[in-house]
């Protein structure tokens, strides 16, 4: 017999989604013990399971896996020949009509673009404090992407306003944001994605600028930013693409929000229970996943699936969580505010003061990992 947590390592499903499948009739354990109700699977059942997973990748639908499964170990195959077929053409139906849909949207977009237009960043230059750009950088650099599919996302956005300068990093997973105080504007309000090795160059020219309060001069012309510092400087071309919206992505749906101890939900991460992420999700690699609840009192908890169900509960990848609350808690910052939205909303982490009001200067977003069907 193995235990449910054995058959989720041996069969490629997770624990939540056997649970599921228990519930939904699909594959029921031989055995439930009446007084834990804990659940135990038969040796025959590992080979279902395996199978229950392969069928579960393809998206077939529940009703037809459950007739595939009943129908595998008959001596007549032409019931899961029939299913298999007919999925297999509601897959390639699909994948036209999206074909279809892209290509229409494409044609829009190309519409809308003007091809006579070429890249080109306004000219533009400000001060900015040198110490709350060099916080800033380090608030949003660990979300940059590193997929060589999406360049776009391999920088940081620079966001000039009349006061202020935004810093914005994302590669789809997360996303961080981070305020550096600006005086001394010259041009339009601008943005531009600088490259992350020119982001990091400026970052160790902030380290050699003597920090403190002093300014540092950033400008951008004719697609070529410069951030100088006395008599030395970091440079180089910004990227020839357009950024998507990050404040659109940061408006979030109302959630539950409670201030949070930073050193103690950190220690709690790193020490508690993990659940690893099935193949495919996070961009196709497994990776530890953390899930969180805001317990009654209002605490955030690190849990096990096992666990009684919470009021709010998330999954969400491990180390980016770590990396999350090392960037912002960086410095004397020993409490952060979190937002639990929709199941399917980001989880938020936001900087705030010692008198536990928000900041603003600095946040950042995790996308949850669904964990059943």
């Amino acid at each position: 017999m193995r235990s449910i947590g054995e058959m989720a390592r041996d069969s490629g499903l997770g624990v939540s989604a056997l649970r599921f499948y228990d519930g939904a009739g699909v594959l029921v354990p031989a055995r439930v013990d009446p007084a834990s109700g804990y659940r135990w699977y038969g040796p025959g059942q590992l080979a279902e399971a395996r199978l229950l997973a392969r069928l579960r990748r393809t998206g077939m639908p529940l009703a037809d896996v459950r007739l595939v499964l009943a129908a595998w170990s008959g001596a007549d195959t032409d019931l899961v020949r029939t299913l298999l077929d007919a999925h297999l053409r509601r897959l390639e139906r699909g994948l036209s009509e999206a074909r279809a849909a892209l290509s229409t949207v494409r044609a829009l977009l190309e519409h809308r673009e003007n091809p006579m237009t070429s890249f080109r960043t306004p000219t533009v230059s400000l001060t900015v404090a040198a110490d709350e750009l060099a916080a800033a950088l380090d608030a949003v650099r660990f979300a940059a992407s590193t997929d060589p599919e999406l360049p776009v996302l391999g920088g940081v956005l620079f966001d000039t306003e009349d006061d202020a300068l935004r810093v914005v990093a994302t590669d789809r997973y997360r996303m961080a944001v981070a305020r550096a105080g600006a005086s001394g504007h010259d041009g339009p309000r601008a943005q531009f994605v600088v490259p992350a090795p020119v982001a990091d160059a400026m970052r160790a020219l902030l380290t050699g600028s003597g920090g403190g309060d002093g300014g540092v001069r950033l400008s951008v012309a004719d697609g070529r930013v410069v951030l100088e510092a006395g008599d030395r400087q970091a440079a180089g071309r910004c990227l020839d693409h357009d950024f998507p919206d990050y404040r659109r992505l940061a408006a979030l749906p109302p959630g539950t929000r409670t201030l949070v101890d930073v050193a103690a939900l950190r220690a709690a991460v790193r020490g508690g229970p993990v659940r690893a992420g099935d193949p495919g999700e996070e961009g196709g690699t497994a990776r530890d996943l953390s899930l969180l609840e805001i317990t009654a009192d209002g605490t955030v908890a690190v849990v096990d699936e096992g666990d009684g169900a919470g009021r709010d509960r998330i999954a969400v990848d491990r180390d980016y969580l770590l990396d999350a609350l090392d960037a912002l808690a960086a410095g004397t910052r020993e409490r952060l505010v979190v937002e639990f939205g929709a199941p399917t909303a980001p989880i938020a982490f936001r900087r705030v003061d010692e008198d536990g009001a928000e900041e603003g200067d600095a946040f950042s977003l995790l996308m949850p990992v669904r964990l059943e069907d």
